[in-house]
């Protein structure tokens, strides 16, 4: 018995209806995590905008400890990460733009947590319904046949094309049971995924809020810090024109023949 021979005897025991039952077990985990995600978001939201000019009417009045808690009490993934920001206010814009950095990483994980089960199973329901699908032709087959060998020539010819017609039928039922798992949890992927970009997208306008504020405030400093002047080489005294020497001479001239009339 040769690896084909068994690979069918395998698959024909086997039937479709184990694949049948996967899929549905596979629907039933699909729709659970969509559901829990659609929460997910549903809570997470907030209105940005306001959000946004309160803190930039905070950080104007210097009230940071308002705008901490303003921050505080808001359930978005934006807030989260301004307010690692604002942790790092003393150490300046560049240790805060660090640490929302990091914050934005960790806040893009819990948005994407479990998305890669929706995009996998979506990618690979068809390919597990078609499997099912194929199991099923061949059960079809091998009834015609059986019913072939069995001496039945009559009745085979004339039930062959009404039994494999109700096989595929019935085994197309996986593909279409495949493809009904596939398309929910495709549309719900693109959609999270949608609203993860848009997310991080607010996250970075609301940063750059504060990181605006800081580095206002740290323009004054740096323009009223005193400027350190590189020494430059001082440019050597010309040497004294002849002309000079001429008029040096004619002074001790006029100072001699001076001295000659008094005497």
């Amino acid at each position: 018995m040769n690896i084909v021979s068994k690979s069918k005897a395998v698959l024909l025991a086997m039937g479709a209806s184990p694949v049948m039952y996967l899929m549905i077990a596979l629907s039933v985990l699909s729709l659970a995590i969509i559901l829990e995600r659609a929460y997910f978001f549903y809570s997470i939201r907030d209105d940005l905008e306001r959000l946004a000019g309160q803190l930039r009417s905070f950080l104007r009045a210097h009230d940071y400890s308002e705008a901490r808690k303003m921050l505080e009490a808001s359930p978005s993934a934006e807030a989260a990460v301004v307010i690692a920001g604002l942790a790092e206010l003393d150490h300046g814009p560049h240790a805060a733009e660090e640490a929302m950095a990091g914050a934005t990483a960790l806040q893009r994980m819990k948005l994407e947590r479990r998305l890669a089960y929706l995009g996998t199973l979506g990618n690979n329901a068809p390919f597990i319904g078609l499997f099912g699908t194929v199991i099923g032709i061949m059960q079809a087959f091998e009834r015609v046949g059986e019913a072939g060998k069995a001496g039945a020539q009559v009745a085979s010819n004339s039930l062959a094309p009404t039994e494999v017609m109700n096989a595929i039928s019935e085994a197309l039922v996986a593909t279409a049971i495949g493809l009904g798992v596939a398309i929910p949890a495709v549309v719900a992927f693109n959609y999270f995924g949608r609203l993860i970009k848009a997310t991080v997208t607010n996250t970075d306008a609301l940063s750059r809020v504060l990181l605006a504020h800081m580095k206002a405030e740290d323009a004054p400093l740096e323009a009223a810090a005193p400027r350190r002047v590189t020494p430059t080489k001082k440019r050597e005294a010309a040497p004294e024109k002849s002309d000079k020497g001429g008029k040096s001479e004619k002074s001790e001239s006029r100072a001699a023949e001076s001295g000659d009339e008094e005497s």
